[in-house]
């Protein structure tokens, strides 16, 4: 049985409520990684979720961040809700959960914008944790996938004019380094394995028709152990729905294995 697993950053889920359960009844994926909640933990919708078929958890904040695991192929049995390596780390961008003898990562890796500055050392230290607990859940052997919003751009191919983000945190060396870094541990980037030489997006700003003009970046990522790199069907983006009235600024990225 294939399963299809995807990410989203919906960018407030409260406010994209409506959006959203259109996009779970459409596509009807079984697993759903969702970030940004903006919501504190007692705000969150899980009637609507339920009603919409799914079980769920997730660790909201008030305002900013957020994270959430939806599935519809077995109760998520909450592992972690923070990643290891700092106790005082007050941020709700991690959620690690089993299902259905998959381990599901979700997380919302900070922007690090203005840089340099404390937001982006918070930004690499993050990455650093990241990287830890990424290589003891490879060393585990179990299958494994870590999805969400990295907030990095890994090469010029994954953005539409690179000359215009070399100031941003989401491209600089350091992160694009740290990136590689996570991937030759072992990780395959699902969908460049896909689609290697594609110019694919995620991301299209608010500003200056961004979505018309298909000027996007590639930021939200679906990293796949090895057990499941072998059983990799399909991968893609819904850039549709980034088209829809009052959507998100990303768009859904979706996996099959």
């Amino acid at each position: 049985m294939a399963i299809k697993l995807a990410t989203y950053n919906v960018n407030g889920i409260n406010a994209r409520l409506t959006l959203l359960l259109r996009w779970l009844a459409e596509e009807q994926p079984d697993i759903v990684c969702l970030q940004e909640l903006k919501a504190p933990q007692e705000k969150f919708p899980e009637k609507a979720i339920i009603e919409s078929g799914y079980d769920v958890i997730w660790h909201g904040q008030k305002s900013w961040n957020g994270v959430a695991i939806l599935s519809r192929v077995g109760k998520p049995l909450e592992i972690r809700r923070a990643l290891p390596g700092d106790p005082d780390d007050s941020h709700s961008r991690y959620l690690e959960a089993a299902i259905n003898g998959i381990i599901v990562g979700c997380l919302y890796l900070p922007n690090g914008n203005p840089q340099p500055g404390p937001k982006f050392d918070y930004k690499l230290q993050w990455f650093e944790r990241l990287k830890l607990h990424a290589a003891g859940l490879l060393a585990s052997g179990a299958p494994v996938v870590l999805a969400g919003d990295y907030n990095v751009i890994p090469t010029d191919l994954d953005v539409y004019k690179p000359e215009r983000w070399l100031d941003d945190a989401l491209f600089q060396p350091e992160v694009k380094k740290a990136y590689q870094e996570l991937l030759e541990q072992g990780w395959t980037d699902a969908l460049r394995k896909m689609h290697p030489t594609e110019k694919i997006y995620t991301f299209w700003d608010y500003f200056r028709n961004a979505y018309a003009r298909d000027a996007g970046i590639r930021i939200d990522h679906i990293l796949l152990s090895p057990q499941l790199d072998k059983k990799l069907i399909a991968c893609g983006v819904g850039k549709n729905v980034r088209g829809w009235g009052k959507s998100s600024d990303h768009a859904p990225v979706w996996a099959e294995f």
